[in-house]
C-alpha cells in the first residue's frame, strides 16, 4: 500500500534534514498513528506521501515513496488524489467553496463520481462526522473545530483507499475528538480504508490506532503495534513524547516487581492490571 525506502528530505535552504532515512511499509487496512514532538518531521512525511514533496515543496530528495506501486516522484498529488484523501493541518487553505454542501460536492462532482450516488456520499459524510444540519451553513460563519468537520467530511465522501490526517482532532473538544477517532475507525473497520493520522492526543492514538510510529528530528525512532512501543516508553519520552499515565504506571509497578504482564493501553486494560496486583 505506501513503501518508503531510504527517504531523506531537506527543504529547499533548509539547514538540517527534515526527514532522515527513513523506512517504513504501511500495508493495507493499517490504522497507523504517527506522534512526535514539534519538529520532529510529522507533517513533512504526510507531505512525502501525498506527493506535496517533492512536487509543491522542493529540496534534496533521496529514496523513494510508492503509493499502490506509483512512485510520487513520477506521479504528482492530483494523480494520487483519487488514492489518496489527505486533510491537512491548515486544513482551511483546502477548502474552495463558501458554503458546506458545495465544498463536499466539489470533490464529488471533480473524481466523476456516479451521479445516482452522490447524495447518498454527501449525506453519509456529514451525518458520520455529526455536522448534518450544518449542510446549508455559510462556512465563514462556522467554529474552528466545525469546519475541520467540514474538511473531514469533503474527504471521506470520496472514500479514497488511503486516508492520511494531520492533526486532526486540533480544533476540537474532546467529545468531537473522540467522534472522530470513531470515525476513522469504522472507515479502517468497515469499508477497508487504510488510516494514517499524525495526532498528539496519545491516549486517543494507543486507543483506536493498531500501529504507531515515534518521530524525533526526522528519523522513525520507534514503529510497530501499538503495545510493542509502548513498551519502549523511556525512549518516548527522551523524544519528547508523553506516554499514557497508565503506561507510566505499569512501568513503575514493573520497576517494583509487582508487575510483568502486558502494557494496558486504556483505563479498562489498566483496572485490569491493577485487580491482578491486588488479586
Amino acid at each position: 500500500m505506501i513503501r518508503i525506502s531510504g527517504l531523506s528530505f531537506k527543504y529547499e535552504g533548509g539547514r538540517d534534514d527534515a526527514l532522515k532515512n527513513i523506512d517504513m511499509t504501511v500495508c493495507k487496512g493499517d490504522f497507523l498513528g504517527v506522534i512526535g514532538s514539534s519538529g520532529a518531521g510529522k507533517t513533512t512525511l504526510l507531505h512525502a506521501i501525498n506527493g506535496i514533496i517533492p512536487h509543491h515543496f522542493h529540496g534534496d530528495y533521496y529514496g523513494s515513496v510508492k503509493v499502490n506501486g506509483l512512485d510520487t516522484v513520477d506521479n504528482k498529488p492530483e494523480d494520487l488524489a483519487g488514492r489518496v484523501g489527505s486533510v491537512r493541518q491548515d486544513f482551511e487553505s483546502q477548502m474552495v467553496s463558501s458554503v458546506v454542501e458545495d465544498e463536499i460536492l466539489f470533490g464529488l462532482e471533480n473524481f466523476s463520481v456516479p451521479r445516482n450516488t452522490i447524495e447518498k456520499r454527501l449525506t453519509d459524510a456529514l451525518e458520520k462526522t455529526g455536522i448534518k444540519n450544518l449542510r446549508e451553513r455559510n462556512i465563514a460563519t462556522l467554529s474552528g473545530g466545525q469546519k475541520q468537520k467540514v474538511a473531514i467530511s469533503a474527504i471521506i465522501a470520496l472514500m479514497p483507499d488511503i486516508l492520511i490526517l494531520d492533526e486532526p482532532t486540533g480544533e476540537l473538544d474532546p467529545q468531537s475528538s473522540r467522534q472522530i477517532f470513531q470515525l476513522l475507525r469504522e472507515l479502517n473497520e468497515n469499508h477497508g480504508i487504510t488510516i494514517v493520522v499524525v495526532e498528539q492526543k496519545i491516549m486517543l492514538l494507543c486507543e483506536f490506532a493498531r500501529k504507531l510510529a515515534v518521530m524525533n528530528c526526522g528519523r522513525v525512532i520507534l514503529q510497530g503495534r501499538v503495545s510493542d512501543v509502548l513498551k519502549k516508553s523511556r525512549d518516548m519520552e527522551r523524544a519528547g513524547v508523553n506516554c499514557p499515565r497508565v503506561v507510566t504506571l505499569a512501568d513503575r509497578l514493573r520497576d517494583e516487581g509487582l508487575y510483568d504482564g502486558a502494557i494496558p493501553v486504556n483505563i479498562p486494560e489498566a483496572e485490569k492490571m491493577v485487580r491482578s496486583i491486588m488479586g
